[in-house]
């Protein structure tokens, strides 16, 4: 059987998820149109730069001594400490996105009062 592909992507899933939250939380606390619009516009944005940074690529170059049996389990190692990393950086990223949408939100408010 070939490879599986999932449409729409786990990205674009987030992001829909992200955006529907945020409008049903803006719309419950009487923002206008204009502004939840502005919202999710940045939100969009920001957090689809955030994803491009996630993506890490390195290689590494093993003895040609060493075995298969070495091999994998250094790749494993390298796998999980990878990812523990993007959690923690995830995790981190998430917030200081929401503070920046917050910001920018505000922002956006206070210009258009004047």
């Amino acid at each position: 059987m070939g490879e599986i592909l999932k449409f729409p992507s786990q990205q674009a899933q987030g992001l829909a998820f992200l955006d529907r939250q945020l409008r049903t939380l803006l719309a419950a606390k009487g923002a206008d149109e204009l502004l939840i619009d502005f919202a999710t516009s940045q939100l969009t944005q920001i957090y689809a730069q955030f994803s491009e940074s996630e993506q890490y690529s390195f290689s590494v170059e093993l003895p040609k001594s060493s075995d298969r049996e070495e091999r994998d389990r250094l790749y494993q190692q390298i796998n999980t400490g990878l990812e523990g990393i993007r959690k923690e950086n995830h995790a981190l990223m998430v917030k200081l996105i929401a503070q920046l949408v917050l910001a920018e939100v505000r922002l956006f408010q206070h210009e258009r009062s004047e």
